[in-house]
C-alpha cells in the first residue's frame, strides 16, 4: 500500500514538474496533479494499448517514435477530462509527453521503488 502511494506521489510530482518546464502545459495545483496522475494511469491502462495496436504499422515505420504522439494523445485526453489540467495545443502535448517521460524516469530512478519491490510489497 505504501508503494502504491509512493508511485502515485512521484507520478503527480512528475506531472507538476512537467507543467512548470513545458510552456502551454498547465496544472492548477498539486491536488489537480494527483488527480491527473490517477486519470492518466487509468487511460494508460485502457486506451493506450488499443491506440498502440491500431497504429502499429506507422509505429513500426517510424521505429517507435510514433509512440510519443500516442502519449501526447493520452495526455490531451486526460486534460480534456479534468478541469484543473490544461494543454493548449498539440506541440505542448508532444513536448509535455517527452518531458514527462524524462522527469518520471529520473524521479523513479532516484526516489522510486523498483518494480520488484512493488510486486513483492516491500515497503519504501
Amino acid at each position: 500500500m505504501i508503494n502504491l502511494l509512493a508511485v502515485w506521489l512521484l507520478s503527480a510530482a512528475a506531472i507538476h514538474i512537467t507543467a512548470t518546464l513545458t510552456p502551454g502545459f498547465k496544472i492548477r495545483s498539486f491536488g489537480a496533479a494527483m488527480l491527473a496522475s490517477v486519470v492518466l494511469g487509468l487511460l494508460n491502462m485502457t486506451i493506450r494499448p488499443l491506440l498502440l495496436f491500431l497504429t502499429l504499422p506507422i509505429n513500426i515505420l517510424t521505429l517507435g517514435l510514433f509512440t510519443i504522439v500516442i502519449n501526447a494523445v493520452v495526455l490531451r485526453l486526460t486534460a480534456g477530462l479534468l478541469k484543473g489540467f490544461d494543454i493548449s495545443g498539440w506541440l505542448p502535448a508532444i513536448l509535455g509527453a517527452i518531458v514527462l517521460a524524462l522527469v518520471q524516469a529520473f524521479l523513479f530512478w532516484v526516489l522510486g521503488p523498483t518494480s520488484a519491490e512493488i510486486q513483492q510489497g516491500v515497503t519504501v
